[in-house]
């Protein structure tokens, strides 16, 4: 399957295959892959185009070359699309990186993360459904290293369950704290680790497997998930429950339908 306009990106790749699976990658690896005004254009027309693409279920995002998933934004390098002279005009770089708050994409998002992991690289992860660390991936936050605060990138992080007191040790060591994959396991940061080199495939082995399912039954589960983390339990169920109701189709015809029963993986 080919999707127009992907041949025009300049700072990620884009590719799309029989099985429903997009493909993002960062692709400034001479730079780290660290974000720029080309990558948040290139980005937002990603999130925008797998939202509005009904033949793609599913996404892995990684990054290329070997020393780095993403080192956030590129101070030096042109990231000024979200840094402006005026402070009041400066705004949430999220907005054009991150696929749920701001881009709606409820299609399931696989992270796989090898090398460098820091600071901004978490608007990525943080809305992320699930998040594979290679044995290289090593996580830090450089912001408190230049006086900056740091705030928009540990609250993500606290949204996915971090320990508040191993996000602000995260938070205001700089880089002489560096989470390692083994500790990203054990602070629920990743939900698995595997070598570097089995990286790529298990995501997209995951994502596929994923892709085969109902996308609306998915796409409502991801939806009614993300969105409880900002209601009251009460609430977020009465809202997970509308959404079976939207989504779900007659029990007739779910009987109807086949299943979809892979061999089991486990971890």
């Amino acid at each position: 399957m080919s999707v127009a306009g992907a041949d025009d990106l300049t700072a990620i790749t884009f590719e799309t295959g029989d099985d429903h699976v997009a493909t993002i990658s960062l692709n400034r690896p001479e730079a780290l892959n660290s974000f720029d005004d080309a990558m948040a254009r290139d980005l937002t027309w990603a999130w925008t185009t797998i939202r509005e693409t009904d033949d793609i279920h599913a996404v892995v995002l990684q990054a290329n070359g070997d020393r780095a998933f993403s080192t956030g934004a590129d101070i030096k390098g042109g990231a000024s699309w979200f840094l402006r002279e005026n402070v009041w005009n400066t705004f949430d770089p999220g907005v054009t990186l991150s696929p749920k708050l701001h881009h709606r994409v409820w299609k399931p998002v696989i992270a796989a993360v090898h090398g460098m992991a820091a600071g901004g690289a978490q608007y990525l992860l943080n809305e992320s459904d699930i998040i594979i660390a290679g044995e290289s991936a090593v996580f830090f936050d450089p912001h408190a290293n230049g006086g900056i605060v740091s705030a928009l990138e540990p609250i993500g992080m606290l949204a996915r369950g971090v320990p508040v007191g191993d996000v602000l040790r995260w938070a205001l060591m700089g880089t002489e704290e560096r989470i390692t994959a083994d500790t990203a396991l054990r602070l629920g940061l990743v939900t698995e680790v595997v070598p570097d080199a089995d990286l790529r495939s298990h995501a997209h082995s995951i994502a596929a497997r994923i892709a085969a399912r109902n996308p609306v039954a998915i796409q409502g589960t991801v939806r009614a998930i993300w969105e409880s983390l900002d209601m009251t339990r009460t609430t977020a169920l009465q809202n997970g429950m509308a959404y079976t109701h939207i989504g779900n189709q007659p029990v007739e015809v779910r009987r109807a339908m086949p299943r979809h029963n892979a061999p089991p993986t486990y971890r």
